[in-house]
Parts: structure tokens; C-alpha cells; sequence
């Protein structure tokens, strides 16, 4: 008999900046952090590449399109939680097409530029701790929730 291996849920988030500022998005309406600022991510769907992902979400979520070559991966988070673990993408596009919208007016309420050194206090704590990490120069982190 064949033991069937653990399984990661994936995802992808996008670091935007521009003249030392990050794009967030603030979630509404999810179930999930609610009211909070996160960056523009999503999930990676079964048999999709995380960069193919990352230029799909970028393009749903805020209307932007970004190729394959201008992003880069910077960062990856390992997330536990009491049911699941999830492997966490962060990539920087260095170029863009067209200006950030919220598109999906269900789930996002906000979406503006920060200043990277006064962020808002509503982040999801993960992002946060990403864009510390990040900040710091570190490739790779462990968050626990």
C-alpha cells in the first residue's frame, strides 16, 4: 500500500513598489483578516507554474499585467497552523503594465501605496512579518499562527 504524502497549500503574493512604497490591498467580505491590509495574492491552482499564478493573480485581483521576466522570487515562508501548513511565494515585479484597481470589489475595499518605513498598523500579521524578514534581507522565514 502506497502512503499518500502530506500535502502544502501554495500561494503567491506580489510586492509592488514604487518610489519607497508598496502597494496593499485592504481585505472585505473573506472571513480571513478582515479590515486588514495584505498585497495583491492568491492561490496556485493545480498544475499552474507560481510565477504563471503570480501574473494571473496580479491581472484578476488589480488589473495590471506584469511578464514572467520582471518577477523575481524573494522571499519564502513556511506557515503552520493547527490543520494545515501552507508554502508562501513572495515575488517583486520589477515592471508593470497599467495602474493598480481593485477589480474584485467583493473581497477588497482599498488598495493605495504605503510608505514602506509607515506601514498601516491593520496588516495581516504574516504579511508583516514577511515584509520584515524581507526587509532584512532574509530568503526565507517560518511563521507559526
Amino acid at each position: 500500500m502506497t502512503k499518500e504524502r502530506y500535502k502544502f497549500i501554495a500561494a503567491v503574493h506580489l510586492i509592488l513598489q514604487k518610489d519607497n512604497k508598496i502597494l496593499l490591498s485592504r481585505r472585505f467580505n473573506t472571513g480571513y483578516e478582515d479590515g486588514n491590509y495584505s498585497v495583491v495574492a492568491g492561490h496556485i491552482d493545480a498544475n499552474e507554474r507560481a510565477k504563471t499564478a503570480m501574473i494571473r493573480e496580479a491581472k484578476e485581483e488589480s488589473g495590471i499585467e506584469i511578464n514572467e521576466d520582471d518577477l523575481e522570487t524573494i522571499h519564502v515562508m513556511h506557515r503552520k497552523g493547527d490543520d494545515h501548513e501552507r508554502i508562501n511565494f513572495f515575488m517583486r515585479a520589477k515592471n508593470w503594465q497599467g495602474e493598480p484597481t481593485i477589480l474584485e470589489v467583493d473581497k477588497c475595499d482599498d488598495l493605495n501605496w504605503f510608505e514602506l518605513d509607515r506601514l498601516p498598523n491593520s496588516i495581516v500579521p504574516y504579511i508583516k512579518f514577511a515584509l520584515e524578514n524581507i526587509k532584512n534581507g532574509n530568503f526565507y522565514s517560518e511563521f507559526d499562527w
